[in-house]
């Protein structure tokens, strides 16, 4: 209950909704206990009394009975009719939306055909029609107005139970031997409830006010009993005379109504666990920056170069240090691979590359990314705007999350192309054709006017690459392309971006946790663990003389052919948590090789081998072991 009210307390409306409804529903509560005039006593001696009074502080309406009386009463009424119709209409909308999406077939469409007569005529009109067969009372006014409003409930929750019902966890609990029954209540309606809640706390104030509405038409509360509808149509004929009649139960509807809303929209909020990683959070079109000290340009010629990078993630009050400082370099027509466990850094230091970790919560906090000696650091939406997809391209993990499903492969292209060059729709799509040609999609002109949908996810990922490649770029960054791949189709993407980046000059960053993959198409590698290069240098020198213990436990864990029955190692412990990072060297907890000295101080990359770079004071073979 707290983490929710934590979460609520995020949007500041919608925790001004929730104070100011309280205190509503609080009064409504109390209002027999207060000391206050009988509602429905009339007093015409004393009518039209204006507000502040002796003895009727609102004043009193046109038979001289207490207006605020009447109100906290009215409201009182109001207030249990409206949450009385949303549960009843929430109940009964929700049954059917769980048993049409469960069931399907034509069990779903005898009832959504039904929902959808109803949902035919506007709410207002049938309710109307309700209370007309029915009678007026505020009863009957209450049965119309939850039955206008169950069709929303049931296409709302019969949408979402259409997703679930086939989800595995429900075949798992049919072939447990479940009945319907037991499925339904165990499985879908826990999946189900936190839309029903959202829906209920987007749709009370809607009913209150069609509650108000057939009572201020005289069809809901009748004479003497109060409530706000019927407290308007008493002093409509007194609107211009003494309008505080009207604005007394006029106000009241207004500040129920919104501060309902305003609440709505929090719950909808709380309720969703994308809002505790900021995901409903609108991000910024780049990065955050919140650099200190500019960093002086990097020695040689790389193409692109970090320089130490760094990026945290700012959630709350604590700050996660998702990449702590790391400096990478890539020439032309070279591939550098960065490997490490998930939760390494990996993908928010390609990210932070063009400014595109999300903020909130991402920010860059120091360091400099450099692309042709230009700092992209802080650099203007419209320069990393220019340069993404024209300059440095991105291949994603899964391209069936990054490729539009409701547009052709086609059109993706095209628009790929069109929006870094002006050029006719034709030219764009016979360009799009060459380039699924060039990744080798076989019937390029017919797949072209496929959806994602209808191809493989190795064909999808050759989708990705070629979008990457249509505006020739020259540095193009790979997050892990090949992760959910068979390793036919994987090696044939890894063959494809080899000879491209042979045939067009590609630098490449390619990110991947497997060190097969980099020891095919590598020419050098970095190792990253708790968001720091924790060693780097060639393939062939990292292969052959691993020196920090994590790379080589990472090489252990790779299952060699031909190896014959060689002891698969995996790696103990967990990677630690990066807003609590230990001192001294992250990967001593999990280390067979760690000292206490290991524990001390900030460690640095250190020349090991070579040009090879490893940060650790006591490495997997050292420098006299290798000169014997």
């Amino acid at each position: 209950m707290m983490a929710f009210l934590k979460l609520l307390a995020r949007n500041r409306l919608a925790l001004a909704g929730l104070i100011v409804m309280s205190i509503v529903v609080i009064l409504a509560i109390i209002t027999p206990l207060l000391p206050l005039a009988d509602p429905d006593v009339t007093d015409t001696a004393n009518r039209f009394k204006p507000p502040f009074s002796q003895e009727a502080l609102l004043g009193t309406d046109h038979l001289g009975r207490d207006l605020l009386s009447r109100l906290m009463y009215g409201t009182r009424l109001s207030l249990a009719v409206g949450f009385a119709a949303a549960i009843i209409a929430a109940t009964i909308g929700a049954a059917i939306g769980i048993i049409a999406g469960f069931y399907g077939g034509r069990t779903d469409n005898i009832i959504m055909r039904g929902v959808d007569m109803l949902m035919a005529f506007p709410y207002i009109l049938l309710a109307l029609a309700i209370v007309a067969a029915l009678g007026p009372g505020l009863m009957n006014a209450l049965i119309a107005v939850a039955a206008v409003n169950i069709p929303f409930f049931a296409r709302n929750i019969r949408g979402i139970t259409v997703g679930i019902a086939h989800k595995e966890f429900v075949d798992a609990a049919r072939l447990a031997g479940m009945n319907d029954a037991r499925i339904i209540l165990t499985e879908i309606l826990p999946n189900v409830i936190p839309v029903i809640v959202i829906a209920m706390s987007t749709t009370i104030g809607w009913m209150i006010l069609e509650t108000a509405g057939l009572s201020f038409l005289g069809l809901g509360s009748q004479p003497p009993q109060a409530d706000l509808g019927s407290m308007l149509g008493e002093a409509r004929s007194a609107l211009i005379t003494n309008p505080h009649t009207s604005i007394v139960p006029g106000a009241m509807i207004l500040i129920i109504v919104m501060a309902i809303n305003l609440l709505g929209d929090g719950v909808r909020d709380a309720l969703d666990p994308r809002l505790k990683s900021g995901a409903l959070e609108r991000p910024m079109p780049t990065t955050r920056v919140q650099r200190t000290t500019e960093v002086p340009a990097a020695e040689g010629d790389p193409i692109l170069a970090l320089q130490k990078l760094k990026t945290q993630f700012h959630v709350k009050d604590r700050v996660y240090k998702a990449v702590g400082g790391v400096s990478l370099k890539v020439h032309p027509g070279e591939c550098l691979g960065i490997i490490g466990e998930s939760g390494s850094g990996k993908s928010v230091t390609a990210l932070s590359v063009m400014g595109l970790v999300a903020s909130p919560p991402g920010v860059i906090t120091g360091g400099a990314v450099r692309f042709k000696g230009e700092d992209l650091i802080g650099a203007p939406y419209e320069t990393l705007r220019s340069l993404r997809g024209e300059k440095v391209a991105y291949i994603f993990q899964d391209p069936l999350a990054t490729l539009h499903p409701l547009y052709t492969i086609g059109q993706q292209l095209v628009e790929a192309v069109q929006s870094h060059h002006k050029t006719s729709r034709d030219e764009a799509r016979t360009l799009a054709i060459e380039l699924l040609k060039s990744v080798r999609i076989p019937n390029a002109e017919n797949r072209i006017d496929s959806y994602p949908h209808e191809m493989s996810g190795g064909m999808r990922q050759r989708v990705g690459i070629a979008m990457a490649l249509a505006n020739d770029p020259e540095v193009i960054i790979a997050d892990e392309p090949t992760t959910a791949l068979d390793v036919t189709v994987q090696a044939q993407i890894l063959s494809l971006l080899n000879d491209l980046r042979h045939e067009r000059g590609l630098a490449i960053v390619f990110i991947t946790h497997d060190f097969g993959v980099v020891a095919q198409l590598c020419d050098r590698v970095a190792v990253m663990y708790a968001g720091r290069i924790v060693e780097q240098g060639t393939t062939q020198e990292i292969l052959d003389v691993p020196a920090h213990p994590y790379t080589k436990k990472l090489m252990e864990c790779v299952p060699e052919l031909g190896g014959g029955r060689r002891r698969l190692e995996a790696i103990p412990g967990l990677p630690p948590v990066v807003d609590k990072l230990p001192a001294g060297c992250a990967f001593a907890d999990r280390c067979h090789k760690v000292q206490p000295a290991c524990r001390e101080g900030r460690l640095e990359l250190a020349p090991y081998n070579g040009r090879h770079l490893v940060r650790c004071k006591f490495p997997e073979t050292t420098q006299q072991e290798l000169a014997q």
